[in-house]
């Protein structure tokens, strides 16, 4: 693990591969490992940069409230203290969420965006999947023994049954109570958002076996989107990039490795949180 100070953050990330830079974006319970293996079919390709974010593995912030405008800046001050102009960026879950924030407010530093197995930002997740949401909400409070249960909004009943190691990620969470409480806070912060300042290339991604954000809540992101693509993962659930990371990343591959993106963004990011100058071609 590496370590920079970006956006009065100490911000611990993994670094592997070579070619050009993209960051990775984990789920809000999770840290940069639900990315290793996914990082790993990445590496031949890309400079893969999987970051832990704030109270989040070896990530160190400050003991204040934030907001998910506070997570994107990270995002933007990260890319920056790299030494680099801008990067691709996938954001999976909750990670979709602060993607989306960084390319509005950041979007000279975005060159092509992925979005994951996500939520449009602005809406109350628990009215995306209202049949869902109380049920998963009353097995979490069960933890341990409600785990199986929990499991199966993540990833589906056949791959758990095949893979009992993934119940692990469950019960690995390390943060203590502060953390956590800052963490739950972001979502039910009200936020405004028009998604259709992207103006960076985007492909929205979904698993067909999603039962926490149902895939067609995540790829209508798509309608706002300008020139934004879509794939649909069939039999992949909720995390993609542990249950099938060789399919997710090539679909990241070849959206990022294509030679005709829709639109692009202007190399100079104010750092204001406007987004800079962009133009649309």
């Amino acid at each position: 693990m590496e370590r920079i100070e970006a956006n009065g953050t100490s911000i611990s990330f993994k670094r592997s591969g070579e070619g050009p830079p993209l960051l990775l974006l984990h789920g809000a319970e999770a840290d940069h490992s639900m990315f290793d293996s996914f990082g790993a079919a990445l590496a031949p390709h890309f400079t893969v940069i999987a970051y832990d974010q704030r109270d989040s593995g070896g990530t160190r912030n400050p003991l204040v409230p934030y907001r998910l405008i506070e997570l994107a800046d990270d995002l933007a001050a990260l890319i920056a203290a790299l030494g680099l102009a801008r990067a691709h960026v996938f954001g999976t879950s909750f990670g979709g969420a602060i993607a989306q924030v960084a390319a509005i407010r950041h979007a000279a530093r975005i060159d092509r965006l992925v979005l994951a197995s996500t939520f449009r930002v602005g809406v109350s997740v628990a009215s995306i999947n209202p049949g869902a949401f109380p049920r998963f909400a009353e097995l979490r409070a069960r933890l341990p023994e409600s785990l199986p249960a929990l499991a199966e909004y993540f990833f589906p009943p056949s791959y758990i049954a095949s893979h009992p190691q993934a119940l692990s990620i469950f019960t690995g969470n390390k943060r203590d109570a502060g953390q956590s409480e800052r963490r739950g806070a972001v979502l039910a912060q009200p936020i405004e958002v028009s998604l259709r300042a992207i103006m960076a290339p985007t492909l929205v991604l979904a698993g067909s076996e999603d039962r926490l954000i149902p895939p067609a809540h995540t790829l209508s992101l798509a309608r706002e989107i300008a020139g934004a693509r879509t794939a649909l993962i069939p039999g992949v659930g909720h995390i993609g990039t542990i249950q099938d990371p060789a399919a997710v990343a090539a679909e990241v591959t070849a959206f990022l490795q294509s030679k005709n993106p829709e639109h692009i963004v202007e190399e100079n990011d104010h750092g204001s949180g406007e987004g800079g100058s962009r133009r649309s071609l």
